[in-house]
């Protein structure tokens, strides 16, 4: 038996414990980077849907996140004190194919995860999407009414909806993150990587704008708002707005890649089966001013990413799921 408060547990014989994080979608490209920015300060779990992970001094299990009644009792067992719901499907386009499992991945199992902590108790961050705005005007706030264009958003929307009906204490947060992945998974950064190190020319959006941030920083300013006591919606995100082409030349110029290789391009002479917001930047003032500070720049990001390169990060993501 334990106490816990503030996320310092202490034991029954008096020894500290770490407090117990759970991840879902365990096996993603944001859970395991959550997993190693916080794995030396909690006792995370992966918790796994289709594939298996392994990350070193990590655990992990399988969760069933379609049936709320079986859920709890996998929370009982677990006993976490916080959860991160991470799980979803992210694909924009295949959410557009298919309505039904846009909703359900990324709305009715929201619903569900958030349902079963609430009974519980346990704390719970959502996380959401910077895609639920028609996209008309740069840096949306978190008083905008949502306005969605595509399946994708519309679900995350609905999820939204759903977490705060179920949970109103629980934090939303709005956001597009980059960092390293795994063989199954890349994001972003990883594809431009990749591709300027292998030689290939890239075209890259010049009309498409977002504001990302490092999946590590994100990580950790969610655990420091969680600190705080914040609720609700959060945008948090990175406080600079780019274009796609002009992330691409950021990344391949931190990274030594030449940046001849990148090409613009524009999404209103794309052909694309799903529609998509030319303008997904948010501002994070709210969350800036909760927290008493930034989140750091770009230029910080990237340096961060290749100190993770170097320390074996890449490399441990990259051989951490099986097939």
């Amino acid at each position: 038996m334990v106490f816990a408060c503030k996320y310092v547990v202490v034991a029954l014989d008096g020894k500290m414990k770490k407090p117990r994080l759970l991840l879902t979608g365990g096996s993603g490209l944001l859970a395991l980077n959550w997993a190693c920015a916080m794995r030396n300060r909690w006792d995370v779990v992966l918790g796994m849907h289709q594939h298996r992970a392994q990350l070193a001094g990590v655990d992990a299990c399988g969760l069933d996140l379609q049936d709320p009644t079986q859920l709890g009792r996998q929370l009982d067992s677990l006993s976490p004190d916080l959860v991160v719901h991470t799980a979803g499907l992210t694909s924009v386009d295949r959410c557009e194919e298919s309505r039904e499992s846009a909703r359900q991945a990324n709305a009715v199992i929201a619903r569900n995860v958030c349902e079963a902590t609430a009974k519980k108790n346990i704390v719970l961050i959502h996380i959401s999407t910077d895609h639920l705005f028609a996209g008309e005007r740069p840096c949306y706030s978190e008083q905008e009414p949502v306005q969605p264009i595509n399946e994708y958003g519309r679900s995350k929307a609905l999820a939204e909806e759903w977490v705060q009906a179920a949970c109103p204490k629980s934090l939303i947060l709005r956001t597009n993150f980059f960092g390293w992945g795994h063989r199954y998974r890349q994001s972003f950064s990883d594809w431009l990587i990749y591709n300027l190190r292998a030689g290939k020319p890239l075209t890259l959006f010049d009309d498409v704008y977002f504001t990302p941030i490092l999946a590590d920083r994100l990580a950790l300013a969610a655990h420091e708002l969680i600190e705080k006591g914040a609720s609700g919606i959060f945008n948090l995100v990175g406080p600079t707005r780019l274009s796609k082409y002009e992330f691409g030349l950021r990344v391949s110029e931190h990274f030594s890649l030449p940046t001849s290789l990148i090409s613009r391009g524009q999404l209103s002479l794309a052909t694309l089966l799903a529609p998509r917001p030319r303008d997904m930047s948010l501002d994070s003032s709210k969350a800036q001013q909760v927290l008493g500070h930034g989140v750091g720049t770009i230029h910080e990001y990237l340096q961060e990413l290749q100190a993770q390169e170097e320390a074996g990060r890449r490399s441990e993501l990259l051989e951490s799921i099986d097939g």
